[in-house]
């Protein structure tokens, strides 16, 4: 997700939670990196994040208030754990760790807190692969356009947005951006199911995406029928392109 220094800084964040922590980030179309640009927006962006990570209510689903439960196993919650290690081995600020997060009452459970990097970059592996967990990393870049090239060379495809109060620069970033599916202030953007959804480049398997008219492509194969009746036959050969007549 790209943050513009015009966005709505306030919507950016709550945006950026939900979309990073939601279903402990597993999902597709979770927000795993944030690319701020310019160091202004990203320290703001920082400074709004990081209490309300900590601050985050983690526990099991059946307890009332809970924003974030447990990851799905404990060799997927050790495998997060083992990218957040990773994170530090390879440089990145960590600003807020959710390791050795206990839950009261809950200490066999598969928790992990809401984790944030800073100063990532992409060539660090917490950038290029799926974490699939709650795991935001944030990528500091000095210019829209540096933005753009990110997101563009990337080896996944699947989803992004950008947040900015500039229709021009997210008219241009809908076309220029080379993903399946694009937000403008809309974190994670799922379209309605009569709409096809999917991703492009390795964010996508097959042919076809799913929903809408690419799904009904998927489950059915063309047949094309030509018909004429005798009683609409007229007399004599035509030597032009058919028609209904």
């Amino acid at each position: 997700m790209v943050v513009l220094p015009d966005a709505d800084l306030d919507q950016a964040v709550d945006a950026l939670m939900g979309a990073a922590y939601g279903s402990a980030g597993e999902r597709c179309m979770a927000i795993s990196v944030a690319v701020a640009v310019g160091d202004d927006t990203a320290d703001a962006l920082i400074a709004q994040l990081e209490p309300k990570i900590r601050a985050l209510k983690i526990g099991a689903w059946d307890q009332p208030g809970i924003e974030m439960g447990p990851l799905v196993t404990r060799e997927h919650r050790d495998k997060v754990k083992g990218y957040i290690d990773l994170g530090v081995e390879e440089g990145a600020k960590l600003v807020v760790d959710g390791r050795g997060l206990v839950v009261a009452g809950n200490k066999t459970g598969f928790f992990l807190g809401g984790t944030l990097f800073d100063h990532v970059t992409p060539v660090m592996r917490i950038y290029q692969e799926e974490i699939f967990g709650p795991v935001l990393a944030v990528v500091r870049v000095p210019s829209y356009e540096e933005a753009v090239k990110l997101i563009n060379e990337h080896a996944f495809g699947n989803g992004t947005a950008i947040f900015t109060r500039d229709g021009d620069a997210a008219r241009n970033f809908v076309h220029r951006i080379q993903v399946g599916m694009v937000g403008v202030n809309v974190p994670i953007p799922v379209p309605v199911a009569f709409m096809s959804f999917g991703g492009w480049k390795q964010s996508l398997f097959g042919d076809h995406h799913a929903y809408g008219a690419e799904g009904i492509r998927f489950y059915t194969r063309l047949k094309t029928v030509t018909e004429r009746w005798t009683q609409s036959c007229r007399s004599g050969a035509e030597f032009v392109m058919p028609t209904m007549k």
